[in-house]
């Protein structure tokens, strides 16, 4: 039974026609797979190779600790016999007291020598370094770039290289096998990672402090000294800790340039005549060993904060 079809009706049939005049669209032989949730699967997967990985690594670098650590308390026929026991019933302190009171190796001596050097590298690296640097971050010229660029172009340089070159210079000034040659020589291989450090850590400093200081009639030497210079003690502690670590582990340069001659040894090339002389006698190797490590770990282990903070600060600031 026909009838004729309202406007409603007419305007419904517009908007959807009816089901024999819709294209046909074929179904899909596959069923359309819903997106997975992200699961934590994947990250575990990923905490465990970065747990995997970070043992094995410490791994690595725990083993010979251990070995140096245990021997320094043990005989000579358990270092050769069980280098990695622990004879509890054997061990004994007193090998360490025989390296330390040993006639031919003033370990005492050594640790002054040593000290003295770190003292006197780090503040020949503070007072040339921290001005210059100084320049160059609130230089805004690209030779000011460029100088930056050449300090930094020294930390791909290895000492070593430099060593030949350096033995030349210092015969002709007359400086080597003296200690103002190697401080010389240490402060000049501080000089590239200082500038480094410093410029970086310099420009997150308001450039409005040295505005104001040169309003109160300071100059810039001034100014650097008693504005700037007094923000930069996390990054001028990152830099002396460094150096210091560096100055004492170092052993081919002092053994160069000091050498036997000079009768000045630090606790590098102290070990490495102990070494030298007692090359089979492990019982006397291994304590002198422990005795030169164990101040640079302690250092580290203590100070370790201050290169972290330092390096943060620095990154973040401003």
């Amino acid at each position: 039974m026909s009838h004729e079809q309202g406007p409603l009706a007419q305007l419904s049939d517009a908007i959807s026609p009816p089901a024999e005049d819709r294209p046909h669209i074929p179904a899909c032989d596959q069923p359309v797979r819903p997106v997975p949730p992200r699961t934590g699967a994947r990250q575990s997967a990923w905490t465990a190779v970065r747990a995997v990985t970070l043992s094995i690594g410490a791994l690595v670098m725990l083993v010979p600790l251990w070995v140096l650590i245990v021997n320094a308390f043990k005989s000579e026929q358990d270092i050769r016999t069980s280098p990695f026991g622990v004879p509890l019933s054997r061990l004994s302190p007193s090998h360490l007291h025989d390296a330390l009171t040993d006639p031919d190796f003033d370990v005492m001596k050594a640790y002054g020598v040593t000290i003295l050097f770190v003292v006197l590298v780090n503040i020949l690296s503070l007072l040339v370094a921290a001005p210059v640097s100084y320049v160059v971050a609130r230089g805004r010229t690209r030779w000011h770039t460029a100088l930056l660029l050449l300090f930094v172009a020294g930390t791909f340089v290895p000492s070593q290289e430099l060593l030949i070159p350096v033995v030349y210079v210092l015969k002709y000034l007359g400086l080597m096998g003296t200690i103002p040659g190697f401080v010389l020589f240490e402060t000049t291989l501080t000089l590239p990672v200082s500038v480094f450090l410093y410029s970086a850590y310099i420009r997150t400093v308001p450039a409005e402090l040295d505005q104001a200081a040169a309003v109160d009639g300071a100059g810039r030497l001034r100014t650097f000294w008693l504005v700037v210079f007094p923000l930069m003690r996390p990054i001028v502690a990152t830099a002396v800790i460094l150096h210091s670590l560096n100055v004492w582990n170092d052993f081919a340069n002092p053994q160069i340039i000091l050498g036997p001659g000079s009768g000045l040894y630090t606790v590098t090339t102290g070990v490495y005549a102990a070494v030298g002389k007692y090359s089979t006698h492990y019982a006397v190797v291994f304590p002198n060993l422990l005795l030169a490590v164990l101040p640079a770990l302690a250092f580290f282990v203590i100070m370790q904060r201050h290169i972290i903070s330092g390096l943060t600060t620095g990154a973040t600031k401003g």
